[in-house]
């Protein structure tokens, strides 16, 4: 399956901590689809949002098993990467919905 720059990035992953790392040591982190790796994750970063990308890192997290009453499921797996800018690059600024 080839996946497009549009679908390797899903959406931005905006936390205490993820904030604390971008304002800190300029990492971002976003949410990525699941079979990108991180030459693939590096090329989309920098093609969408026109920047400059140092080093990648990927987290693999398993979904967690959830009740609803008698009826048990699953959660979705996911994959969070960490985005490291190079020094000097722009730096991506989200838009933050309330």
């Amino acid at each position: 399956m080839k996946l497009t720059h549009y679908d390797i990035v899903i959406e931005p992953f905006m936390t205490e901590k993820s904030n604390m790392l971008k304002d800190e040591q300029r990492i971002l982190c976003f949410k990525v689809h699941r079979q990108a790796n991180k030459i693939d994750i590096k090329q989309a970063i920098e093609k969408l949002f026109s920047t400059e990308v140092d080093t990648v890192r990927v987290s693999n997290f398993i979904g967690k098993m959830k009740r609803h009453g008698r009826y048990s499921g699953r959660r979705p797996n996911w994959k969070k990467a960490y985005i490291k800018l190079k020094p000097g690059a722009k730096m991506i600024e989200y838009v933050e919905v309330v």
